[in-house]
Formats: structure tokens, sequence, C-alpha cells
């Protein structure tokens, strides 16, 4: 069982950056697929990024050109970068180690069922 801990929210103005981590522990990291999801008051949890064993990356279009996913193996973390935040990115963030699957073109993320505590990213003036 992978135990996922993130941290790195906060209060930011829109147009800011933040840089989220998910340490994870208790399995061999490398081997998972790693998810990025946030959570909005009242709406459903969404995937926001995923990547690959093989660090292939990919985005929902609402932060498709603004967010940058990233792995470290030698870490055991995976990283989200967030710039050009807008309000609407406001929710509690959460990692996850999941399993990728191909189909034809295109890259399906599969959860897996440890979650972290997630942390918190408000975007307001």
């Amino acid at each position: 069982q992978v135990q996922l801990v993130e941290s790195g929210g906060g209060l930011v103005q829109p147009g800011g950056s933040l840089r989220l981590s998910c340490a994870t522990s208790g399995s061999i990291f490398s081997i998972y697929a790693m998810g990025w999801y946030r959570q909005a008051p009242g709406k459903q949890r969404e995937l926001v990024a995923h990547i690959t064993s093989g660090s292939i990356t990919n985005y929902a279009d609402s932060v498709k050109g603004r967010f940058i996913i990233s792995r470290d193996n030698a870490k055991n973390t995976v990283y989200l970068q967030m710039n050009s935040l807008k309000p609407e990115d406001t929710a509690v963030y959460y990692c996850n180690a999941g399993a990728s699957r191909y189909h034809n073109t295109s890259i399906t993320y599969y959860p897996g069922g440890s979650w972290g505590q997630g942390t918190q990213v408000t975007v307001s003036s």
C-alpha cells in the first residue's frame, strides 16, 4: 500500500504560481502512474493531470498550457507546477498512485485506492 503526502498549497493571487509536491512511501514509486486531482466545494473530484511510469504526461483541457506535472523517481515524489492561476483553480488538490493504459492514441489513467490528505489551493485577490 502506497502512502501519499501532498504539500505546497496556499493562497495566491490570480496570475500567480504554486508548486505542489506529493511524497510517496511504502511501495515502488517508479512502477506507478501518478495523477493529480482536485475537488472544489460542491463539485466532483476531477483529474487534472497524470504522468505515466515512463513520464508521458496528460492534462485536462482546463489546465493545458498552464500546469506541468513531473516526477522524480529518486525522491519518490511527483510535482504539479501551476502557473497563470485563475480563481476557478481554487480547490483541494490530491495526488494518487495508479496505472495508465494506452487506447489507440490516447492514455487513460486508472486511480489506485490510496489518497493523501490533500492540500488547499486558493486563488483570490
